[in-house]
């Protein structure tokens, strides 16, 4: 409408100017043309500026309307997360109304239980009550009677903490010694089993055993006939309580000898090492007959407990000697390790004899209260001494006149050697009154050791014991056919006792354990003359028996036998591969 207002407008005053102009000359029409082009133009422009104005007040009323319509979106999310909130608020008050509810239903309970408790409460140590069943929370059925349960407290923390651990360790020690019972039973019944299935072998081959093995034997041991002459008892396993990462186990080491070498001393010192565990005398398994048809059962309950990974050793110098030992240690352990400590021959046989005529000597000790004509040896006796003379006369007896371990077909020749060197008189036997031809005990003690180990010719008596265990290259031999000579380790017993740490060292290498044992671990006694052992706890030396002051040999004698056993030597250090430089003379 304003443009047309305006074209009319327009209209009006060109309609006057033109009746106003119309005696204007014909020069100013061209103009007024052009000024009518103009305004021509003039009116599109406007109207096309209110075409695109008009545009414009539509598009803002278009965004306006998008506008309201956002607004009301937020005010309806707005209203919706009020409505949640209102929610969550009414489920917080219905929560706690329920807690409130329960709580004050736990305190009707409590208070009603502390009204009871009067009546179902008992005076008991370590606060031991009786409650009503009310005060408790129901989990199921009850099917008893009572009003009241047993409640069982402790006020004092550290008090509980101490009644726990006592009670966790009852119940350790009451499962292993339950643990213990049950291994017991199941040893018991193997070593029944055990027993009847030697008692078969022995029965098997006790002819064969007894025509072999009847010259190897012992003096004091006799020759199994058969099963029926088993009168051992039944051994059966000792019960025990350990720990269960120890157990008894069969030795990987053995110290096979040499009797009067050091065999204790060495066994002590290696006990030193934290490795090692030992076994507490000489067992005797595999040289006396009556221990060895007992089972390695039987000799492993003599072992000590050891943990895995520890070595166990036993020693019985005596299995040096006794030509049945070295198969038998085969067939218990194939791999084993064996540890030989040697000294100088001569040294050795005289220390031997020193022990032998101390024990003889002890054991007539009782015959100076008897010197009447008549009274024969032992008669006025104690029956212990009596008994204790009759076994040393067993053993001890026929050492001047035989090897009594044996060593084959070399042995029996030097057995019958001496028996005929022995057909002629004695000067020294013939001065002694004896009631038997046999020598004693008394015999020996009297005897020095020239007169046992040289015969009144100027020979060597090779059959005297104290001298044929000095032949180590006999019983080595044995050994070296039954174990690879990598298995057996000589120890020299005259460098232990000067140093013991260097041939501790070697040990431990041949036993594949670390080297644990050092010097402060030891210190020289004065005394003795020769070194003790120190431990952590205390000092300690070998028994009294142990470097006792030998007796004086005649130097000539010495030397007499020392040449004897430089042959001897020589073999010896042939078999060991070593020279050990003991003297020849």
């Amino acid at each position: 409408m304003t443009a047309a207002k305006r074209r009319a407008a327009t209209g009006s005053s060109s309609s006057s100017s033109s009746n106003s102009n119309s005696n204007i000359n014909s020069e100013q029409q061209p103009l007024q043309q052009q000024q009518q082009h103009h305004h021509h133009h003039s009116y599109q422009d406007a109207d096309q500026q209110a075409h695109e104005y008009q545009q414009l007040l539509q598009h803002q009323h278009h965004g306006h309307n998008q506008h309201q319509q956002q607004q009301h979106h937020q005010q309806q999310q707005l209203h919706q997360h009020h409505h949640a909130q209102q929610y969550h608020q009414r489920q917080q008050q219905q929560q706690q109304h329920q807690q409130q509810q329960q709580h004050h239903q736990q305190h009707q309970a409590s208070a009603s239980a502390t009204a009871t408790l009067r009546d179902c409460s008992v005076k008991l140590p370590l606060d031991i009550l009786w409650l009503p069943k009310s005060a408790m929370r129901p989990v199921g059925a009850d099917a008893s009677h009572s009003d009241c349960i047993l409640v069982v407290g402790v006020s004092r923390p550290k008090l509980a903490a101490v009644f726990l651990t006592v009670m966790l360790i009852s119940l350790f020690l009451t499962f292993h010694v339950l643990y213990d019972s049950a291994v017991y039973n199941i040893q018991a019944a193997q070593a029944v089993h055990e027993r009847h299935r030697l008692s078969l072998a022995a029965s098997a081959s006790a002819a064969a055993y007894t025509a072999s093995n009847a010259n190897h034997l012992p003096v004091f041991v006799k020759p199994v006939a058969s099963s029926n002459q088993l009168s051992h008892p039944m051994v059966f396993p000792s019960s025990r309580v350990h720990f269960p990462k120890t157990s008894r186990r069969l030795p990987q080491a053995l110290i096979i000898g040499v009797r009067k070498c050091g065999t204790r001393a060495l066994l002590e010192m290696l006990y030193l090492h934290p490795r090692i565990q030992k076994a507490g005398g000489e067992v005797h398994f595999f040289d006396r007959d009556e221990n060895y048809l007992r089972g390695l059962e039987w000799y492993r309950k003599k072992m000590p407990h050891s943990f895995r990974g520890q070595i166990t050793i036993e020693k019985s110098p005596s299995y040096f000697v006794s030509p049945e030992v070295p198969e038998r240690v085969r067939a218990m352990n194939a791999s084993i390790k064996l540890l030989l400590i040697v000294r100088e021959p001569v040294t050795r046989a005289i220390s031997d004899y020193t022990q032998l005529r101390s024990h003889a000597a002890t054991a007539i000790l009782p015959l100076a209260e008897s010197n009447a004509p008549g009274s024969g040896y032992g008669a006025k006796m104690p029956p212990t001494t009596t008994s204790l003379y009759a076994k040393l006369q067993a053993a001890h007896g026929p050492y001047d006149n035989a090897l009594g371990s044996g060593a084959g077909a070399k042995e029996t020749k030097l057995r019958a050697t001496a028996a005929k060197r022995r057909a002629a008189p004695s000067a020294a036997v013939t001065t002694m009154s004896t009631p038997t031809t046999t020598p004693s005990a008394a015999q020996l003690a009297a005897k020095s050791f020239e007169e046992l180990a040289i015969f009144p010719n100027g020979t060597v008596n090779e059959a005297y014991r104290p001298l044929s265990i000095s032949m180590y290259h006999v019983h080595l031999h044995r050994w070296l056919e039954v174990f690879p000579r990598e298995q057996l380790l000589v120890v020299n017993g005259d460098r232990l006792i000067e140093d013991p740490l260097s041939q501790l060292k070697r040990i431990e290498a041949f036993l594949g354990i670390e080297h644990r044992v050092r010097s402060e671990h030891f210190y020289f006694n004065e005394t003795k003359g020769f070194y003790c052992l120190r431990y952590d706890n205390g000092d300690r030396c070998l028994r009294e028996t142990k470097g006792r002051k030998h007796p004086h040999v005649n130097p000539v004698v010495v030397s007499r036998l020392r040449k004897f056993f430089a042959e001897y030597n020589q073999r010896f250090y042939e078999l060991v591969g070593e020279d050990l430089g003991w003297p020849e003379e």
